[in-house]
């Protein structure tokens, strides 16, 4: 068996295990998790949407510089 399918598998057990973990836990305690996940996915959005601002602006700042340079060797040759 190769190193991927027992990454699967072990990944898979570990599932099972929190799923199962999760189902007989306190209503308290799901609710504890779920907050936590909701808390990771928000970070993980906002996380995200900050990249993507900084991806945005770097690309801007970029196409300004081009433009900026393809203007002054217009001029250049004018």
């Amino acid at each position: 068996m190769g190193n991927k399918t027992k990454g699967l598998l072990a990944l898979l057990g570990l599932g099972a295990l929190a799923y199962w973990k999760y189902k007989k836990s306190t209503p308290e305690e799901q609710q504890a998790v779920k907050d936590k996940i909701n808390t990771a996915k928000d970070n993980l959005n906002k996380w995200g949407n900050d990249l993507k601002s900084k991806a945005t602006d770097a690309a801007s700042q970029v196409q300004n510089k081009v433009e900026e340079v393809k203007t002054k060797a217009e001029d250049s040759f004018n």
